[in-house]
């Protein structure tokens, strides 16, 4: 009896109190809601394919992406978006450094990649904000019933048609009416989420900067942010494969 007392482990594996995980709480539940939003990215990607696919016809991104700021009407395809993820992967960057000054405990580095990273999300949203304005107030001429309209980009019209001929003049046909409605909810839901990251960005730079993070001992935070804003950038790759290259 003595013999089995003594091999008896002193502590069990499933006696609680240390994390399966080798992550703090916090990182593990960021990561958990990252998942749950690559889900819901995902649905909204795959439903776009489905019906993108299903068509015969659909808008052809070169020709729908295809103007530059303060260059007129030169034919620019995919230049501006080109620019657009350059912003966004050099903002990514920028956090990778503040998230290494915080693990050096340097809070004047933290503070100064967290201005550059939220002025890149700024950059970023601006130039959304333009292409977004630039397809709304378009002026494209679109037979519809034998009569010519003008139309610009939105969830209800679609001017990306198929090419008919009229009066001699090649004019575009009405396109698929689902464009609109998915460029504009799907593009629109990640420019949320890059303006809740810099909303989320600035938050910690003014902790940083009233010394929070130095009183913890730690800079914990800003890798969770940093987790959030690589996620956001990731989920542009997918959006920009799938409505500006395919």
């Amino acid at each position: 009896m003595e013999t089995a007392a003594a091999i008896q482990p002193t502590t069990k594996l499933w006696n609680g109190g240390k994390s399966p995980f080798n992550v703090s709480y916090g990182k593990l539940m960021m990561w958990y809601f990252l998942m749950s939003d690559a889900f819901t990215f995902g649905a909204f990607l795959i439903s776009y394919g489905t019906i993108r696919f299903s068509q015969n016809v659909w808008a052809d991104p070169n020709h729908v992406f295809n103007a530059f700021p303060l260059t007129g009407h030169t034919n620019l395809p995919l230049a501006f978006v080109s620019l657009m993820t350059f912003i966004l992967i050099l903002s990514s960057v920028t956090m990778v450094l503040a998230v290494h000054e915080g693990h050096n405990m340097n809070r004047k580095g933290v503070e100064k990649w967290l201005v550059f990273t939220i002025l890149g999300g700024l950059a970023f949203l601006g130039c959304q904000a333009w292409e977004w304005t630039h397809l709304i107030t378009g002026d494209h001429a679109v037979l519809v019933n034998g009569t010519l309209q003008h139309w610009g980009t939105t969830v209800s019209h679609n001017p990306w048609g198929p090419e008919v001929n009229y009066n001699g003049a090649e004019v575009a046909s009405p396109g698929p009416i689902a464009f609109g409605g998915y460029f504009f909810g799907i593009t629109g839901f990640h420019g949320f989420h890059v303006f809740s990251g810099v909303v989320i960005n600035g938050i910690m730079l003014v902790k940083t900067r009233l010394g929070h993070f130095d009183q913890r001992g730690h800079y914990e935070m800003i890798e969770k942010a940093g987790l959030y804003w690589h996620f956001v950038d990731l989920v542009w790759v997918f959006v920009f494969l799938c409505f500006y290259l395919i």
